[in-house]
């Protein structure tokens, strides 16, 4: 049995590999002749060229295989080009299921987010807490919702599909970084000079990549899953973060009207005079208005998603970020 994964150059895509790889799985992986594949260089997997938005290639990898794991996206708060990340977070996903139905693929596990699910006040959301449309606050979160709508379109298509919500994954490898690995990052390099009242669930990235395989192995086609674990406040956070490495944690509460106006006028910079990505994304601002706690119980009771504790993650991120030559601390 032959194992297509997207997005392995990534973050949770190369943990995903790993977690297969250790399985003994034959693994194949979709890659963009642009990609940086430091995260894959090490495994023993077969390479496929491909591109989410030219569906003969996807045709093409997924030749010979009988499970998909799509897991890439354009994971970015921030765009130039806003066109580019529905053609890759909803066009995307609608080329490879296409792909993946005409090639008789017998299971797929599609990996969407968390910000596809509602939240509670002051309580943690599930798989069936109703979401409110004005949550989906940047074309990130809005691209990763609609992606979310194909997907469940093609499971009325008659496709086993089944979706999972990871919350946010710590751990090695977060190569670009991803949002929450910035917050890491910050803290070591003492860019962080004060936080936000705000909050996330945490999960090892080894747990979240463990949790797509039993979604393959135990998930019922249709369904969703959060794949998540301990919910932290920021500040919680940043006080792991100054156990593990015996840097200070910032005491300086921001409040929210302050981080708002640095995104806008960050943002404004970026947009209007830059083009780059702005020091502080007003799409991530508006997210950490909202404390993102969650419930994975569903995931825990039906697909055993193991629970091994956050902070040895952070532990784990920290000292990658050190290796890989990323901080000055």
């Amino acid at each position: 049995m032959k194992t297509l994964v997207t997005g392995t150059t990534g973050f949770i895509g190369s943990a995903l590999a790993r977690e297969l790889i250790q399985d003994g799985r034959a693994v194949k992986v979709l890659v963009r002749s642009t990609s940086d594949t430091r995260n894959i260089d090490d495994l023993d997997v077969e390479r496929a060229e491909g591109d989410l938005r030219d569906p003969d290639s996807l045709k093409k990898a997924l030749q010979g295989c009988d499970v998909l794991y799509h897991t890439a996206a354009y994971y970015s708060l921030w765009v130039k080009d806003r066109k580019t990340i529905y053609d890759v977070n909803v066009q995307g996903v609608r080329n490879i299921l296409q792909a993946a139905m005409d090639s008789g693929v017998q299971k797929i596990v599609y990996t969407s987010t968390v910000g596809c699910v509602g939240l509670r006040e002051n309580a943690s959301a599930n798989e069936e807490t109703p979401l409110d449309p004005a949550l989906l606050c940047n074309d990130y979160k809005r691209s990763k919702y609609e992606g979310e709508q194909a997907a469940l379109e093609f499971f009325e298509k008659g496709l086993p599909l089944v979706i999972v919500n990871p919350t946010a994954p710590v751990g090695p490898r977060d190569i670009k970084p991803t949002p929450t690995g910035k917050v890491i990052l910050d803290f070591l390099n003492r860019k962080m000079p004060a936080y936000l009242d705000t909050g996330l669930n945490l999960i090892d990235v080894a747990d979240c990549a463990r949790g797509h395989i039993l979604a393959e192995q135990k998930g019922k086609p249709g369904e969703r899953y959060i794949l998540g674990n301990q919910n932290m406040s920021l500040k919680e956070i940043l006080l792991a973060l100054e156990k593990i490495t015996g840097l200070k944690a910032p005491k300086i509460k921001m409040p929210y009207w302050a981080a708002w106006t640095a995104g806008w006028v960050c943002e404004m910079g970026s947009n209007l005079i830059t083009g780059k990505p702005p020091a502080v994304p007003l799409g991530g601002v508006k997210m950490a208005k909202h404390f993102m706690y969650f419930d994975p119980a569903k995931a825990v009771r039906q697909l055993d998603l193991p629970q091994n504790p956050v902070e040895n993650a952070l532990e784990q991120a920290v000292d990658w970020f050190r290796s890989a030559g990323m901080t000055s601390n």
